[in-house]
């Protein structure tokens, strides 16, 4: 693998695998609708930051028109984008509720369309998708996110079936619990009940390089305290 794109790049768990890919040799391109909160991981990896929406499909096809364009066609994507909204169903904006459909779901099918396109031109690659519980169970107060990241799910699975033959690697990974960052205060600041995203990273660079004879489509983790 050459070159790696995450969507959806930030300051926590999308610099920890920033970090990871460029460690182990990999271009890397981050993608995200404000491209200020990625300057750090510019300067500490070499990324090249690109401005996207990917919940709208213009922004996502420029995207990678621009990466083509910069012979970083990727090889490896990490849907990482999402949004989240929550309260009584009676009370919920419908505007809201769409905004969190959009990132969480369609976004992933934009993003995966067009690096699916790429993918079977070179013969392969990986394509990563950074879930939650909520995919797996839906809370009380969170139906939206919960639609959300059901269907990012259910995309994942029939993107498998569909893929994998074709030496495509599909991964969902089921984050159950925050994500460490201490300057997020509570419940994110504790480290013995908050995911580490270094070590997220790590697991997302184990499931890249799993021979294809013994690929993992769905990946869950969790703090050893969450309760599951």
């Amino acid at each position: 693998m050459k070159n790696a794109l995450i969507v959806g790049a930030g300051p926590g768990l999308g610099a920890s695998l920033a970090r990871r890919f460029a460690a182990e040799g990999l271009k890397v391109a981050l993608a995200a609708r404000n491209i200020q909160k990625l300057e750090s991981s510019c300067r500490d990896t070499g990324a090249t930051a690109f401005r996207c929406d990917a919940s709208d499909a213009n922004s996502v096809e420029a995207l990678f028109d621009q990466l083509s364009n910069r012979s970083q066609t990727p090889d490896l994507v990490v849907y990482n984008a999402g949004a989240y909204t929550r309260g009584p169903v009676a009370d919920l904006d419908v505007e809201q509720v769409r905004d969190v459909l959009m990132a969480n779901a369609f976004g992933a099918l934009l993003v995966a369309r067009l690096a699916t396109k790429a993918m079977l031109e070179a013969g392969g690659g990986s394509l990563l998708f950074t879930g939650a519980s909520a995919g797996i169970k839906g809370y009380a107060q969170s139906a939206p996110f919960a639609m959300g990241k059901f269907a990012l799910r259910g995309l994942c699975q029939s993107l498998a079936r569909e893929l994998s033959p074709k030496n495509i690697h599909v991964a969902h990974f089921v984050i159950d619990g925050a994500i460490y960052q201490p300057e997020r205060g509570a419940p994110y600041d504790n480290p013995d009940k908050a995911l580490h995203p270094d070590e997220i990273a790590k697991t997302y660079w184990s499931v890249v390089t799993q021979d294809r004879s013994a690929w993992t489509s769905e990946v869950e983790l969790r703090p050893y305290t969450e309760p599951f």
